[in-house]
Formats: structure tokens, sequence, C-alpha cells
């Protein structure tokens, strides 16, 4: 695309074997969580520890690693990155008040196992609450999770007794592995040799409640990689108010902040909002989102009206975008965790790259990019998101 941003369609783990060693600042990524996501044959298993050892190979001595991860198989994502040689030094949890519990109803498992029809007493929606509307048109976006449900009563006995009972939590966060490679010597060494090895404090400071006080120059072009600056495309000083980065952000959403109190003292940022994803697509074809397993479920079982036509407003319609990728994270969610861990004009990998987020991400922060995709529609998606943020940068 540029000198400064490149973007390679191929296996993640072919692709690295191209790249030189000790030829990146930091990996900042959203890989495959292990979870057969939506059916997808990418999903079947989190990353290999080879694909983990050759980021490491790439990687710069002191350099990080940013993964997010799924709670049930955070724990393997983990361990793979530490087998491959890297030191795991904390996790982020992402928390957000907005997840859908995939779970089964028990006592509607029991009356079908039993051939028993439940009587409908009603209807009511199910699933995010802030899904997107088109227009102000009331329909339910069954590409988030949302879909219209019959309310049933418990028609067998046996199912009477578990009624309420279920199979999952409620999802409410993601964990993101912080993983570091190994130093040469100590981390002062480190960071004057390779301009890595250290977090950007003060890049990351949150809120107005200061915990240094001041302004002060963080770095200066004669400095080069020697001392750590904002990441926010050059600039010699920096306000340094604010809390100190914590290993905890959430959404905004009333869900968190009203059991937290007061939420300011912690980085926040929003699911990824429409304009968020599809701007610079405007350009692309528009796509309908994929269908999770649980709203195939339900229409399965008759519970939705589904159209596939865009212009029907039923309840159950799917809405066309065109950035159709189903994971997307927020730009500036991104943006935070580049700046953390990514020197002044460093170079961020993203090895699982989607629709470009964190290139996106990377560019706005001043930063370069390598991302790589095994999916050619999503590189499509990617490149346009990313040459609207290199305008806009």
């Amino acid at each position: 695309m540029s000198e400064r941003v490149e973007i390679v369609n191929g296996d993640s783990l072919l692709v690295l074997q191209l790249l030189d060693d000790n030829s990146v600042d930091a990996i900042v990524t959203d890989p495959p969580y292990g979870l057969s996501f939506m059916g997808k044959k990418w999903d079947y298993d989190v990353p290999s520890e080879e694909l983990w050892r050759q980021c490491f190979r790439v990687l710069k001595a002191g350099g990080h690693l940013l993964c997010f991860a799924g709670t049930r198989t955070q724990h393997r994502m983990a361990v793979r990155i530490e087998d491959a040689g890297f030191e795991i030094r904390d996790m982020i949890a992402w928390v957000y008040g907005s997840g859908f519990p995939k779970s089964l109803d028990v006592s509607k498992a029991i009356d079908k196992a039993a051939g028993a029809e439940r009587e409908v007493v009603g209807e009511k929606i199910t699933g995010r609450a802030n899904a997107p509307r088109s227009e102000g048109r009331n329909y339910v976006d069954c590409s988030v999770g949302q879909m219209m449900v019959n309310i049933t009563t418990p028609a067998t006995l046996e199912a009477k007794q578990w009624e309420g009972w279920g199979t999952a939590l409620k999802p409410a966060l993601e964990p993101i592995t912080v993983a570091r490679k190994p130093l040469i010597g100590t981390v002062a060494e480190n960071v004057l040799q390779h301009g890595t090895g250290a977090i950007n404090v003060d890049g990351g400071r949150v809120g107005d409640g200061s915990e240094t006080g001041g302004e002060k120059p963080v770095y200066a072009a004669n400095h080069g990689n020697a001392v750590y600056g904002a990441g926010m495309g050059g600039g010699a000083w920096a306000n340094t108010d604010g809390r100190w980065p914590a290993n905890f952000i959430h959404d905004g959403s009333e869900e968190v902040t009203d059991l937290l109190g007061s939420a300011a003292r912690f980085f926040y940022c929003a699911k990824a909002s429409k304009r968020d994803r599809d701007e610079g697509c405007e350009e692309l074809e528009e796509r309908h989102g994929i269908l999770s397993n649980q709203a195939k479920a339900e229409i399965k079982r008759g519970n939705t009206e589904y159209k596939e036509e865009k212009g029907k407003m039923q309840m159950g319609s799917r809405i066309p975008r065109a950035n159709h990728h189903p994971t997307v994270k927020p730009t500036d969610l991104m943006r935070y965790l580049c700046r953390l861990v990514t020197p002044p004009d460093g170079l961020v990998l993203d090895p699982f790259m989607g629709s470009g987020s964190t290139g996106k991400a990377a560019v706005l922060e001043g930063f370069r990019f390598i991302g790589i995709e095994r999916e050619e529609e999503y590189c499509e998606i990617a490149k346009a998101r990313i040459k609207h943020a290199q305008r806009e940068f």
C-alpha cells in the first residue's frame, strides 16, 4: 500500500517465515479463539506454538505481544505463547456490558426431548440492547446475536422443575495476554539498543486525576528510540496528568459504570460502531453479516422471522454491511494498545489482521504496520479502512 504499510494475503505461518529476525517492534493481534466461532473453520483452535515461535523470532528483544483471547481458551493461548519463548507479563481485561449469553435453556431441552409442545404466551427481543437500527426502523439484527423469540411455558413436570436453569454465564470480558520477548540485559540496556522493552506509561494515562502532574518533554527527535513518546505521530510534549494505565479496560456502559462507581480512572472504549467499522469502505459491496449459531438455531426452531432481502423490515432481517467481518475490534481500543507498547515510528505487526483494525490504529498513531490475513475479502476491507486512516492522519 505504501512504504509505511504492508498488507499480505496469505497463511500467517508461511508469511511470517519471510520476515527478518528482530525486525518488528510490537505485535498487537486478535487471533482465532478456538471456539468454533459461528461455525467458521478458521476458529477451530488457538494459534499453534510454531506460529508464536515465528512471532518471537521476528520481534525485537524486549518487544511486547498483546494478544486477545476468549475466556474459555485463554489458558491455551497463554501457554502456547509462553512455550514459544515469551515471558507472560500480565493480562488486560476488556470489560463490556453488551455480551449475549449463549446458554442452553434446560427446561426447553427437557420438553423437546420429551416431544412436548410448549405454549407460546408472548414474544421478546433477546441479545444486544444497543444493536444497530437502520434509519429508526424497528427490526432485529441477527448478525450481532439479536432476535425476536417466543416466550413459552414448560409443558412437562420435569421441565417446570428445571425452569430458569441454563448452561452458560453472560460474557462480559475478553482477556488480552501481555507478553514480552526476553531482554538482552537490563531494561535500560534493551531500550537504548532496540527501543523496546518498556511500556509507554505517560502515553497510556487515563482521566485528569494527576499522579505525577504537569507537562514535561517525553521525547525529542534527536533521542530516537531511546526515550518513549506519546505515539501520536510526533510532538515533543505530552500532558502527563492522569492515572497510571491499568490492566483493566471497560466499554463505558451503564452496567460497568454502575458497578465501578467512578469508572473514569480506567481507560474505556465501547465496541466498534458502524461508522468505525465502515469508514473507508463506501465503495465496497455491502454483504450480509454471518449468522451466529444461536440465530441459526432460533430460525430452525421457528422463533424468528428471517428474510434475506435488504428491503424487508420484519423481525429477523439482517443488516448488510460493507465491513462484514464478524469480530471487528474498536479502533480506539487498538490505538491505545498499540500506543502502550510501540516506540515512536515503530513497526507494528498483526499476523491475524482481519478487517484491519490494528492497522488503522497503528497508522493513526504514527506507526508503521505489517498485516497478514488469509481471507482475500477481508484484506480488501482492511486496505480500504487503512487508506482512509492514512488520509485522515
